[in-house]
């Protein structure tokens, strides 16, 4: 079974969120919009390991602004 992929738009959405949070020149923030961009499965890789290894409050505060 693949991973479940998430769509471009909503990769460019998180990617406003961290950049909210963490300031636009963060390395999570760079890679999303990358990836958005891109698409290519190697950004997108980078991107998701650069998105976990973020502070826990970072993520929830980041994936609940997508929800707004």
């Amino acid at each position: 079974m693949d991973e479940t992929r998430i769509d471009r738009e909503a990769m460019g959405r998180l990617a406003k969120a961290v950049a909210f949070i963490c300031g636009a020149d963060n390395a999570t923030a760079l890679a999303l919009k990358a990836a958005a961009e891109s698409g290519s499965d190697s950004d997108i890789k980078k991107a998701r390991t650069l998105f976990l290894k973020l502070k826990p409050g970072d993520r929830k505060a980041a994936l609940t602004m997508l929800d707004t």
